[in-house]
This record gives structure tokens, sequence and C-alpha cells, in this order.
């Protein structure tokens, strides 16, 4: 086998919940956040319970080896190749890693997986949220079911570097992020180069090749700008006229469109507003969030971002992780950071770098109090002590807010 690197079975455990049936296993998630590790380590499980190897057929089409692959019809004529060559018997398993770089995926993966005649069983991945959200639905026709692949959470950072987890292992995870690469680097020069290089190939090979931007510094610094604006109310009108002040030529449209071209490759997430009175989204201003802290820790650290922003964008991402849908709150004058959805539970969460006196908790406190409704409220904060409950509201310690989700 190949490397398997940092086991992460609490996705390979749920990604095996849905084994053994017809249903194309689709990974989605940004380049180098480890969807090709988890593939592998699928692929060993089904080895290690006594799939015979030759069973398995797995490409990688980052790989230049599979350079020769452009078209749905040079993979299938591999995979018969394949076939002729170790002859397997039984199911046969095919993984197939970054597939949005092989035209027309989609026709080998529907004809491969509806194959009634032959028993296959199918895991894609791929970096490109435009062919596998909306568009997957139709392409594939509704048989398939989605993972969304993150770097690495703050459980994750802990167990790969053996440490306990607590506020300074937390403090430390929010001062590095979790692209996976990181954990095996030497220094932090070293480290800011390999997320400059992520950075850059995720904006030239997901973005600029794929669209022809015209102007890929404009698409470089509305990066920037979303990145040290994250947790920042914005709308694309002002973020427009902020790089028309700067002396930019540039429109309405085009910010619009590389913003969502950024959103595509994951780099950033959306979370629109939500009315919690009338139970809906709210249609102009939204906040983004960044998908890791390594972009803002060893890109653009000079520029002002509090702990309490970072802190922010770190829960946000673990309601991600935990499933959620996440949205902003709004009420009246009144904001939520988080209204997060799964199911039938909704909760609403308050992030707060530090409850340091009355007054601080007070007003943390009041918009939850605000909301009339009985579902969950919880404050995350990153305080040493641990508050009681107040008036129905919890408060978790942010190194514990994973153990809540997950016991709750």
């Amino acid at each position: 086998m190949p490397q398997l690197g940092f086991l992460r079975e609490s996705y390979t455990n749920n990604i095996l919940n849905y084994s053994n049936n017809k249903l194309i296993k689709v990974l989605v998630g940004q380049r180098r956040s480890g969807k090709n590790y988890l593939l592998r380590q699928i692929a060993h499980y089904f080895i290690k319970n006594g799939v015979h190897p030759k069973n398995i057929f797995y490409i990688n089409k980052e790989f230049i080896d599979f350079d020769f692959i452009t078209h749905y019809k040079d993979l299938e004529k591999l995979v018969k190749l394949y076939k002729a060559k170790l002859k397997p018997k039984g199911k046969i398993y095919l993984f197939i890693d970054e597939i949005q770089n092989i035209a027309e995926w989609e026709r080998f993966v529907n004809s491969y997986s509806q194959d009634f005649t032959e028993d296959y069983e199918l895991y894609i991945s791929g970096s490109n949220s435009k062919m596998f959200s909306g568009e997957l639905a139709t392409l594939l026709s509704g048989r398939y079911v989605s993972f969304e692949i993150f770097p690495f959470s703050f459980v994750e950072y802990a167990n790969i570097t053996h440490q306990e987890i607590n506020r300074q292992t937390y403090i430390s995870y929010m001062e590095s992020g979790g692209l996976p690469e990181l954990f095996v680097l030497p220094d932090e020069e070293t480290k800011r180069h390999y997320t400059a290089s992520v950075k850059d190939t995720v904006l030239l090979r997901g973005i600029i090749q794929r669209y022809a931007i015209k102007d890929p510094k404009l698409l470089e610094d509305i990066f920037v700008y979303l990145v040290n604006n994250a947790s920042n109310l914005l709308s694309v009108n002002n973020i427009a006229n902020y790089f028309k002040s700067k002396g930019r030529k540039t429109t309405y449209d085009t910010v619009a469109n590389y913003i969502n071209y950024i959103e595509d490759t994951f780099l950033i997430h959306k979370a629109e507003r939500y009315d919690i009175k009338g139970k809906e989204t709210i249609s102009g201003n939204c906040k983004y969030y960044s998908n890791d802290l390594s972009y803002k820790n060893y890109l653009y650290s000079g520029f002002g971002y509090g702990v309490g922003y970072m802190l922010e964008n770190l829960v946000y991402l673990e309601l991600l992780h935990a499933g959620y849908k996440v949205f902003v709150g709004a009420m009246l004058n009144k904001e939520i950071d988080f209204v997060a959805k799964k199911a039938d539970r909704l909760m609403y969460v308050q992030s707060a770098y530090l409850l340091l006196d009355k007054a601080t908790i007070n007003r943390e406190y009041a918009s939850l109090e605000a909301i009339k409704d009985n579902y969950e409220k919880i404050v995350v904060s990153l305080d040493e002590v641990q508050f009681p409950q107040n008036k129905g509201i919890k408060h978790i310690q942010a190194w514990q807010l994973h153990s809540f989700l997950l016991n709750n």
C-alpha cells in the first residue's frame, strides 16, 4: 500500500457506513485537504478486510503518470486494460482522485455505478464545488452521497501532534492551521512557502486556467481581502467599491464572479444571514470564513486581525465539521454569530474571546436571551474557567466544542 498518512477515522467510519451498495461515494474539498489519503485509507480498509488487492483500481489525476487520461473514454480504456491484465474476480472497487480533471467524467461514473452485469463500487473525489454541488444531482441522477473533507480539525491536530486537549493546544492550533502537510515541515519559513504554494495552485489551476481569468492580481487581492475580513459582514457591492476606491478598474459582476470562483475551490466559505423570527435566509450582506487559518497565519499575518475573529472562524469550521449548515443570525437590531442547523436540531451559537467581566457577559448573552424560542443556546469562549449555565444558555470552552457537538 502507498502511504496512508494520519488515520482520519471520523471520516472513514462515516464514509464506510455507506459502503457495499451502488451509491457513488463523493469526497469534496479544497486541494491538499487530505482527500487522496482518505481514499487510500478506505482502499486499505477493504484489503485488510478480505478484498483482494487486484480488485482495487486507484488513480490520482494529479499524478503525471495519468496525464494521458483527459477524457472519460481514456479512463474506460484503462479500466478495461486493468481487467484484462489482472483479471480481478468479484466486485471491483474504483477509486478516482481529482476526477474533475477528466472531461465528461460523469458518463463513466454513471455507467459503471449502474452496471448490473458486473459489480462495481465507486469512490471519487474533486476540488471544485461547482461540479460537486447542485450540478452533482443532475450529473449523477441522485445516485450518490457526498462528504466534505476539511483540513485537520482541532482534535485531529492535537492527536497528530501528541498534545492534550486543552487551552494552550487550542491556541497553538489557532496560531498555525490544519493543512495536513504542515505537520511534516521543519520550520515556519518552510510552512509559509508551502501554504503559499497551496494557495497559488488552487488559484492558478482551480480558477485562473479554468475560467481564463483576465485580472489574476485582482482575483488574489479579493482572496486576501476575504481572508482579512473574515467574521465581518460584507456585500459584493462594498467589496467592489473598496477596490474602486483604490484605483482598481473593476465591476460588480467581476467581483461577484471572482468571489464565486474562490468559494468553488473551498478556500472560502460563505455564511448567509438568517432571519431568526421569519426562519428564512436574507439576501444582501453575508460573512465569509477562511477554510483554514494557515492562510492568515503564514501569508497575511501583518494585517490587524484579533483573536476573537480567529476564534469565530474556528467555531464556524467546527460546526461545519460536525455536519451543520451554518448561518449568521439576524434579529431586529441584534446579531447572533451562528444559527446552526442539522436535521431536526437547531442551535444558536455566540463566539467570544474572553468573558472578562459582567459587562462583557451581559453583552454576549443578551442577544441569545432575546431569542424567545426554546432551541439550544451556547456561548463559546477561550476562558480558562467554565461558567455555569445562565438562563438556559450553556458556556462551552472552545477546546471542548468538538466533544459537546459529538455528545449532545
